[in-house]
């Protein structure tokens, strides 16, 4: 639980980071104690408060001791040490909940990565075949990180968005490349929330509850990876639109002699996909009651979307139509 008297950052009792993270009081302060793994703020009335930092190192602490790392040997490594341990290829934890290869996913934002790997959420986010391999405290962290192998997804934790915010997750998106994105804010205004929206980010306002983020977090991943990859889609992620509706219109109007219609047809498809994946991302935002329904018809739509995507490539390769988007009509 949140102390109320603390105005600039997140403070928690020893039982809130209990029930967070699944483990025993009496562990955390043995942890605390005997390995010196945390360091919290003691009050007047010696009460130990613990920060969000201490919620992490405990979810990861958590995490390697069950991968049978001895806390005696990392307890005293920072947050970006333990996460590395975490994620090593051969790591045995990662083994035990990586069987089919899951997508990884970069946080910004300690107090959503904690969410996200508490307790309460990691098995449903295990179901939807996501492991978090990267958290940044902010997006400036997040700017300045050097990632040989970014995640594929990316989910954005902040309290206020503004241009300058959305230029700044522009920026890094530009920068990495992620498959997909997406944004929680508390306060936005509507005009950059829809700038936002037409950048191709996934962008939802507080509050938003657990299986809701479950929900959203299954919406980027391919209904069916094994069948996707079989026709040329790799990896698990629906990959961001390729092209806009302008260049979908364009080629659609070409006359060509060899595919008859192919062009026109395979065009419009990708633009009715779209819009349909456009809705139902909508509707999953708009609707706790169904939320599964259309996280799973985006996901088709958005999964077929990117089919015919490959194909307009191939039959433009074939044809000798530009796909260029700074095209214009001849």
């Amino acid at each position: 639980m949140n102390t109320p008297h603390h105005a600039t950052i997140a403070l928690y009792r020893i039982g809130a980071v209990s029930k967070t993270s699944g483990i025993p009081v009496s562990t955390l302060r043995i942890w605390e104690t005997r390995y010196g793994a945390f360091s919290p703020i003691k009050t007047t009335g010696k009460q130990r408060l613990f920060a969000e930092h201490d919620v992490s190192k405990a979810l990861l602490l958590k995490q390697l001791s069950h991968a049978g790392h001895a806390i005696s040997a990392v307890a005293h490594l920072d947050l970006e040490q333990l996460r590395r341990i975490s994620n090593m290829p051969h790591n045995a934890h990662k083994r035990l909940v990586t069987p089919g290869q899951p997508v990884s996913l970069g946080v910004v934002g300690l107090s959503m990565a904690n969410r996200i790997e508490s307790t309460k959420f990691a098995a449903g986010l295990q179901q939807h075949r996501l492991k978090v391999t990267n958290v940044w405290m902010d997006l400036d962290a997040a700017s300045k990180a050097k990632l040989s192998d970014a995640p594929q997804v990316l989910l954005i934790k902040v309290n206020t968005l503004q241009t300058n915010v959305h230029t700044s997750i522009q920026a890094l998106i530009d920068q990495h490349k992620f498959a997909q994105t997406i944004v929680i804010y508390n306060f936005a205004p509507e005009s950059v929330v829809q700038a936002m929206k037409f950048s191709g980010l996934i962008v939802r306002r507080e509050p938003i509850s657990d299986s809701e983020l479950a929900e959203l977090l299954q919406s980027v991943l391919l209904a069916d990876r094994d069948h996707a990859q079989q026709f040329g889609t790799s990896g698990a992620v629906i990959a961001a639109r390729k092209y806009s509706e302008e260049t979908l219109s364009r080629v659609a109007s070409i006359s060509t002699q060899v595919l008859c219609e192919c062009p026109r047809h395979v065009a419009e498809l990708i633009s009715q996909l779209a819009s349909f994946e456009e809705y139902s991302q909508a509707c999953l935002n708009n609707s706790t009651e169904d939320a599964h329904l259309h996280a799973y018809l985006r996901s088709i739509s958005g999964s077929a979307r990117s089919l015919f995507e490959n194909a307009l490539e191939k039959i433009a390769q074939h044809e000798g139509i530009d796909l260029r988007e700074d095209q214009r009509h001849a």
